[in-house]
């Protein structure tokens, strides 16, 4: 008998009761709701309220995948949450939700790789159950980026949306979970996506509040550029570590960006639209938490059941990227 394999066993989502459409945005800058959908795809986005966190997000999807993996906190291994938008610079995010859920054995830290977080943390889970390491891992994705955009920048406050996503990664029978999977960067690209101030360059003072280094910056040509090509790089990567081709993938889950730039990699591909999941329309671009809140709504939707093959594919600031081919059980 070959050695058990390893995948995600239960799915939690979370985002902010608050949504805002693209009529409301129409009032808070110049834009339309034309302009938005016509370039983005996007229709409105869910927005964290007073007191709404990235930890208080996180437990809320956490506790959704835990349950559906009929998984004790206290089984739990590891916590690791993706994240560019932490409570707090530290302590980590997931040692706040490892306290909050009651997962009093866990190891816990942070892992940062803006929108291809959650595809970072699923490789990372998937090594340390693989090798015995640890048997149950909780991989969460969360982002309030409404905390960190211009809300004066049309380009790019449009664009964003606040959630959380949570998966329990551990053994699975053989031949499910994790295919193939592939892990790139290149730091050249840096300067098209990142924020200013804030860490050790830039530390916070009353000058780079003022002068609005504490919003992000996107070089959004050359982002859907970059977006295209690396996420055809890293697609076809891990489906020959898995041994299959685009003909294969039952459902191709991608990072929720742009409407344009999902069309123009499923035209890629060779994938028809119909075995895409799209969300973005709903959600907007929530970084680390895109990939989990679609592959979520895939099962809920009854898009993914067992033994279909999903491929998810994320990019992002770093710049980073990744993919990951499984076997759904």
């Amino acid at each position: 008998m070959g050695s058990p394999g390893v995948g995600i066993v239960g799915l939690g989502a979370a985002v902010p009761e608050r949504v805002v459409s693209n009529r409301e945005l129409e009032r808070m800058v110049d834009t339309s709701d034309q302009w938005i959908v016509e370039r983005t795809g996007i229709r409105c986005r869910h927005l964290a309220g007073p007191g709404e966190t990235a930890s208080s997000l996180a437990l809320r999807a956490s506790r959704e995948a835990l349950e559906a993996a009929g998984t004790d906190p206290g089984e739990i291994d590891l916590v690791m949450v993706a994240t560019i938008t932490p409570d707090r610079p530290f302590p980590a995010t997931a040692c706040l939700l490892q306290q909050e859920l009651g997962a009093r054995r866990a190891a816990a830290f942070d892992l940062q790789a803006a929108c291809s977080g959650f595809i970072y943390g699923l490789s990372v889970a998937r090594e340390f159950v693989a090798r015995g390491t640890y048997r149950r891992v909780l991989v969460v994705g969360v982002d309030i980026l409404s905390r960190i955009v211009d809300w004066r920048d049309r380009s790019t406050c449009v664009l964003m949306g606040d959630g959380a996503g949570a998966a329990v990664v551990a053994p699975v029978p053989e031949g499910y979970g994790f295919l193939g999977l592939h892990l790139g960067a290149n730091g050249e690209g840096a300067p098209l996506l990142f924020l200013p101030a804030g860490g050790s360059l830039h530390p916070p003072t009353l000058g780079t509040v003022a002068s609005g280094m504490h919003h992000l910056r996107m070089n959004g040509r050359e982002v859907f550029r970059f977006a295209v090509r690396v996420m055809g790089d890293a697609a076809s990567r891990a489906l020959e570590a898995a041994g299959l081709g685009f003909s294969d993938v039952d459902l191709y889950v991608p990072h929720q960006a742009n409407y344009r730039i999902i069309e123009a990699s499923a035209r890629l591909f060779g994938i028809p639209m119909d075995k895409v999941m799209v969300n973005i329309d709903r959600y907007g671009n929530t970084s680390a938490a895109s990939v989990p809140l679609a592959l979520y709504e895939a099962e809920k939707e009854g898009r993914i059941e067992r033994g279909k093959v999903v491929l998810a594919v994320a990019f992002g600031a770093g710049l980073t990227w990744g993919a990951v081919v499984l076997r759904w059980y």
